[in-house]
């Protein structure tokens, strides 16, 4: 494996650097979603699920033709997981007011709970990989992955979300995301 912290020309990027990109990638998403996928086995729950619960907590009142736009999966495979986390009391869907054709999701204070518990082991892994690398750094790694998300996504993730603007502690190790109410926002 290259070394990571030998200088990378950037203006003549070679197959072998760009492959290292791909394979940590891989290495990293194995790792970052390993622990969240021993809490959600407990509950019979996979990943699907878990993108599920995190978007839907992220953006409280999202709907389910939104939730299919940002998973980009189908109407059938949403029903089964969504389903699935409505029995179970994790996620409750309402008539939009607006629009009654429309239902809009939220959490319950169970899949906050859970959601909760799901993120703080990545926040946890985020902080400490942000603070060993710097600030420069993390700025390159957003750059780097905004050019990987496609572009019309691009938006979602550069724009604050809702009811989120909280701030990691410096040692998130001993600390628990906050549960704030986002009724209102």
């Amino acid at each position: 494996m290259v070394d990571l912290k030998s200088g990378i020309n950037p203006l003549f990027l070679r197959q072998d650097d760009l492959r290292q990109g791909i394979e940590l990638l891989f290495y990293a998403y194995r790792d970052f979603t390993g622990e969240p996928d021993e809490i959600l086995a407990r509950s019979g729950f996979g990943r699907a699920h878990h993108r599920v619960i995190y978007f839907v907590g992220r953006h409280p009142g999202l709907s389910v033709g939104e939730l299919l736009d940002i998973l980009k999966i189908t109407k059938q495979s949403l029903s089964r997981v969504l389903g699935a986390l409505v029995e179970q009391s994790f996620v409750d869907q309402k008539p939009d007011p607006n629009d009654g054709r429309r239902r809009q999701l939220t959490l319950t204070e169970k899949g906050k709970r859970l959601e909760n518990e799901l993120s703080e082991t990545q926040l946890r892994r985020i902080a400490h990989a942000y603070r060993d690398a710097g600030a420069e750094a993390v700025q390159g790694f957003r750059e780097v992955m905004l050019g990987i998300v496609n572009e019309e996504d691009r938006r979602r993730v550069t724009t604050p979300q809702r009811g989120n603007s909280q701030r990691a502690s410096p040692d998130t190790t001993s600390q628990k995301p906050e549960n704030h109410d986002r009724q209102g926002d």
